[in-house]
């Protein structure tokens, strides 16, 4: 290997193996969408239910990523990245990968890092070298192959066989308790196996001993796994309709999102008049600027559907973004309510009544972002917007609040302090809003000086 070549290669092993340390999540590009999300909780609801988890403590969290993964990082959540539901034939695929992964979160399985840490257990089954095969270097594949699992292995013990093995097992059982069909979570696998044979692995590295591997080979667990699944009485059970249906609205949005707007168009030409080809179409239309295309896409949806508050949501999306807040105001206060004040909608929605510049608007922007804060804490825009509203009020200490709420979930200390601290020098003592910048700055402050014993230690 030329020296170039052996630099390239280390560099994609370190990108590699930083899928399976320990990152923040935070730190990677979390996607917020009502209909992806409400699709995604009832997708994994009956596996959470069937593993004995508490509803009220789990989630589907969605990453803005293009590569094909899951993972746990500790707690009950599952982390899906969107090239995985971009890679998917069915939502029943998806569902074989949430149960696999629930599999790590019931087993207990955390990864050790040399800080006392604990990182992620991935989906992950395409060897280290995939990524660099994948972009045309089979050399280079070929040597991370040989180096990177080693790292693995030696370094992080992320992904034991036993581990994988287990969160296979526990999966397929909690799909079968699910009533949920096993064929998904096969194909996946077949998925991977395809692309291991597509990169040369079984070819051009014959020599490479499977039980070397901190992951099983992924044929080797499809063949562990077929006889639980299809001796299952569930193995057969048709798919559920309105749950598959879904998907490919979810699938086709975020194709158009994520994708370069050629490839999207492509796949869903002009003369695909199916609802996912109106969605994948509208967002590719608007991701490359051209607001009138994008904006009679999603008409053609709404006369499909004139009370779908996604298709709404989206009308007034494309309307607000294009410069046109009050033609917005329609389409995206019908979606708030027949969602229910769904609170990503809601906050979009607050959002186009500050963005009329009119102060009329002011009141009801307050109301429904006060809300959606309440029922969804953890949205930063939401915050910003409600901030907004109170700025342009003159309520000085509840924008610094506002302040300091967004900078938290944004994970910057010092606005959050500084903000926190603010906000209660005028707010009542001892009011809830108080309590709560109380709360903030603490926090706050504890981890500035856990940043600064981490410099001073070097």
């Amino acid at each position: 290997m030329m020296p170039r070549m052996k630099r390239f290669a280390c560099l994609l092993a370190l990108l590699c193996l930083s899928c399976f340390a320990a990152t923040p999540v935070l730190a990677q590009g979390l996607l917020r969408d009502a209909e992806t999300e409400a699709l995604l909780t009832d997708m994994a609801r009956p596996l959470f239910d069937a593993a004995g988890l508490s509803p009220g403590s789990t989630r589907i969290v969605l990453i803005g990523d293009k590569s094909i993964n899951a993972f746990v990082a500790g707690g009950q959540i599952v982390y899906v990245h969107s090239g995985l539901l971009d890679a998917a034939d069915t939502a029943n695929e998806v569902q074989g990968v949430i149960a696999h992964e629930i599999g790590h979160i019931t087993g207990g399985h955390a990864v050790f890092q040399n800080d006392g840490g604990y990182g992620s257990i991935s989906i992950l089954s395409l060897l280290l070298g995939a990524a660099a095969m994948a972009a045309g270097s089979p050399e280079a594949g070929t040597g991370i192959l040989m180096m990177g699992q080693r790292a693995a292995i030696g370094k992080y013990l992320a992904f034991s066989r036993v581990q994988e093995s287990s969160a296979d097992s526990a999966g397929a059982r909690y799909l079968i308790t699910a009533g949920i069909s096993g064929k998904g979570m096969l194909s996946f696998f077949n998925k991977l196996t395809a692309q291991m044979h597509r990169y040369g692995y079984y070819t051009t590295n014959p020599e490479v001993d499977p039980f070397s591997q901190t992951h099983p080979m992924s044929n080797d667990r499809v063949e562990n796994l077929k006889a639980d699944l299809q001796n299952a009485p569930t193995w057969s059970k048709p798919l559920d309709a309105s749950i598959e249906a879904r998907f490919k609205r979810v699938q086709a949005k975020l194709r158009g999102y994520m994708n370069d707007p050629e490839s999207t168009l492509r796949r869903y030409p002009k003369s695909d008049q199916s609802v996912a080809a109106h969605y994948a179409r509208a967002y590719a239309y608007h991701k490359s600027g051209y607001p009138e295309q994008a904006a009679a896409e999603a008409a053609a949806l709404v006369k499909i559907a004139p009370r779908d508050p996604y298709f709404l949501e989206l009308e007034g999306q494309i309307l607000l973004e294009s410069g046109k807040p009050r033609e917005a105001l329609v389409p995206l206060r019908e979606a708030t309510a027949l969602s229910n004040n769904q609170p990503l909608i809601a906050a979009l929605f607050g959002h186009a009544l500050i963005a009329t510049e009119d102060k009329a608007n002011l009141a009801e922007a307050e109301t429904v972002l006060r809300q959606a804060v309440v029922r969804d804490k953890e949205n930063p825009f939401a915050w910003f917007n409600l901030g907004t509203v109170y700025e342009r009020k003159g309520d000085e200490p509840r924008t610094a609040l506002a302040t300091a709420e967004r900078a938290h979930l944004m994970g910057d200390a010092g606005v959050a302090f500084m903000s926190a601290r603010a906000a209660m020098s005028g707010l009542p003592a001892g009011s809830s809003d108080w309590i709560r910048a109380q709360d903030i700055m603490m926090v706050s402050q504890t981890k500035l000086e856990e940043q600064k014993k981490k410099k001073r230690n070097g």
